[in-house]
């Protein structure tokens, strides 16, 4: 175990407490970088899955292990920022637009879904966010027009301003620059004040309040940034399974993505990759066995 010696306040909001950790966070996205020339491509695209997963265990991750609510429905989001990005994939949108506009969309779904957490908490607001996944995944199925209903709808490959990321290869470097850039933010904003203030409301709303933190206003924003995440790793999602129909986005996967945060460990950034690994291999490391 390291013990460090603080010596200024900086040290607690540095974003690598040490030396160690530059080495071996280095060291891992050098591997991640060469992956593809190291690894078989089965292996690859399990990879490729664990870092999508990762993506929405970070906004989970954010709500019930930093902000201390409780969220039974999250594969709502996921369904609502696939279906943004593959309708707007279709049209030709190039994807970091349409990337935007997908965790964009899920954003301003999850702040109507952050309503209920102003007045309700524990398994009371579980029953809430329960009752919004069903709502949506009903939604897409009966918007035929749009989502192709139950019959489900194909997803384009991801378009770079006019270069198709198409192979495994091309697609699993994509979702490396998402993954990190996803989690250099989450990093960066528990290091602000937003991040310090959806600890406080974890800890005692009680004392956050008489500390002048606006409990519906950070609730709010809660969620919206955690439904965003998850509207990214829908997108993601839906590029990788390249169909998506809306019984894919239903309370086994919401039970899934709340069982990754639990495994890895609430409240912990590394519980989100590590849950997620766990959900991913696990099932093949079975199989092979």
């Amino acid at each position: 175990m390291r013990f460090i010696f603080k010596t200024d306040y900086d040290q607690d909001i540095r974003l690598f407490k040490h030396g160690g950790h530059v080495f071996w966070y280095g060291l891992l996205l050098a591997f991640l970088v060469a992956a593809p020339w190291l690894i078989e491509e089965y292996w690859l695209a399990q990879m490729t899955f664990v870092m999508i997963y990762a993506v929405v265990g970070l906004g989970l991750m954010l709500l019930a292990g930093f902000t201390g609510l409780f969220s039974m429905g999250h594969a709502a989001f996921l369904g609502v920022g696939a279906y943004t990005e593959a309708v707007l994939a279709a049209k030709g949108w190039p994807f970091p637009v349409s990337l935007a506009m997908a965790a964009g969309l899920s954003a301003v779904v999850g702040a109507v879904v952050g309503l209920p957490a102003l007045r309700v908490k524990g398994i009371y607001l579980g029953i809430a966010t329960l009752s919004f996944g069903f709502i949506v995944e009903e939604g897409l199925a009966r918007w035929d027009s749009v989502t192709g209903g139950n019959a489900g709808m194909h997803v384009k490959a991801v378009n770079l301003f006019g270069f198709e990321a198409s192979s495994n290869e091309a697609f699993y470097a994509v979702c490396l620059v998402v993954t990190v850039l996803s989690t250099l933010a989450v990093m960066n904003l528990l290091r602000s004040s937003t991040g310090r203030a959806f600890v406080a409301i974890r800890d005692s709303e009680i004392s956050a309040q008489s500390m002048g933190i606006h409990l519906a206003r950070y609730k709010t924003l809660s969620f919206m940034i955690s439904a965003a995440l998850a509207g990214v790793g829908g997108a993601l999602y839906a590029h990788k399974l390249q169909f998506i129909s809306p019984d894919q986005f239903n309370i086994l996967q919401s039970v899934d993505l709340l069982l990754l945060v639990v495994i890895g460990g609430l409240g912990s950034i590394h519980g989100a990759f590590l849950g997620a690994l766990f959900l991913i291999t696990m099932p093949q490391l079975i199989s092979l066995g």
